[in-house]
């Protein structure tokens, strides 16, 4: 098996956790939202990358203190500014629902995460396999955005309310943009952080898929800061610490560092196979992950029942996946 198809296989591996790990916060209850939030975040944050790192890389602390201040610092602040577009997509799914929300932070996202990194490789207009990337990611965003209809569609289908109209739907799709961008950050801080990793490679002869896990330990340290730091805030503004002692909750404790475990499983295995693919592999590898976790996300629903008597705007979800295929064929041929 040669490097990249190694590295693609990686990819689709990475997408399974993507799209499941969300499976796991159905089950937050009896616990309140911050204090599962809270757990969840150090699991996936710090305590899975931190342990996998060291694993790999047993001098991880030598290789961040080699680490330029320059890139620590805006590597982790990338994380951090994920972290406010998480936040921002749950108040999105208050305003406008989970299908709009979901539809447009993917789109941009996966987009945005893409063509930033790509911008920011020197030469890039000159790429070989530019307009080709350009065609991947502006099919994506099709299939997103039909995949988006379809689960509108659905949702009114089985509604019997009108809730939705009292919801502030343009400030919510606002605030749904602005989650969408942010998100997009993880990958850049990512990119970003690849001098990290190239110390690990250079300097103490790590392999280059397993230095990968370097680069997301600085990332998320600003992520966690962000998530951990709201979770606490929310703690102390509405005195939920006793959330901890409630009975019955071990089951939500159990998906807390389960679903953490998956979330960062997804970023650990992309990471190794993005990096297995080159300067373009923040590029090619983060449409992929996020286009393959939309169709996994949606093949769980389908389980679940949730497209049950919606015939119609299951055909329109069909299309919308076929075209996310397309597309991932297509970007995963641009680095071929």
């Amino acid at each position: 098996m040669n490097t990249y198809s190694l590295a693609i296989i990686l990819v689709i591996f990475a997408s399974f956790f993507q799209g499941t790990f969300g499976l796991g916060m159905k089950y937050i209850a009896p616990l309140k939202w911050e204090a599962w939030w809270l757990i969840q975040s150090f699991v996936a944050m710090i305590a899975v990358p931190v342990i996998w790192a060291f694993i790999v890389i047993p001098d991880l602390c030598g290789v961040i203190a080699a680490t330029d201040s320059n890139t620590f610092w805006t590597a982790a602040l990338y994380g951090f500014l994920w972290g406010i577009g998480g936040i921002l997509f749950g108040v999105s799914v208050e305003k406008t629902g989970i299908s709009i929300t979901y539809g447009i932070v993917m789109g941009l996202a996966a987009s945005m995460g893409c063509i930033i990194p790509l911008f920011q490789i020197e030469g890039a207009f000159s790429q070989p396999s530019f307009p080709i990337i350009l065609v991947g990611v502006l099919l994506l965003l099709v299939g997103v955005a039909i995949t988006a209809v379809a689960a509108v569609k659905r949702d009114k289908l089985k509604s019997s309310n009108s809730n939705a109209t009292n919801k502030s739907i343009k400030l919510g799709v606002l605030i749904a943009v602005a989650s969408g961008v942010l998100s997009a950050f993880l990958n850049v801080g990512f990119s970003n952080a690849a001098p990290v990793a190239k110390i690990a490679v250079e300097n103490y002869d790590v392999s280059t898929q397993n230095a990968s896990l370097a680069s997301w330990v600085v990332v998320l340290i600003g992520a966690f800061a962000m998530n951990g730091g709201y979770a606490i805030f929310r703690l102390i503004r509405n005195n939920t610490w006793s959330s901890f002692k409630v009975n019955n909750s071990k089951k939500a404790y159990m998906w807390a560092v389960v679903t953490g475990i998956f979330w960062f499983a997804a970023l650990g295995v992309y990471g190794q196979g993005a990096a297995l693919m080159g300067d373009l592999g923040p590029v090619i590898g983060w449409p992929i992950l996020l286009g393959l976790a939309l169709i996994i996300s949606n093949f769980w629903a389908y389980r679940a029942g949730e497209w049950n008597n919606a015939n119609g705007p299951f055909r329109i979800l069909m299309g919308g996946l076929a075209i996310l295929i397309t597309a991932i064929c297509i970007l995963g041929y641009a680095n071929y």
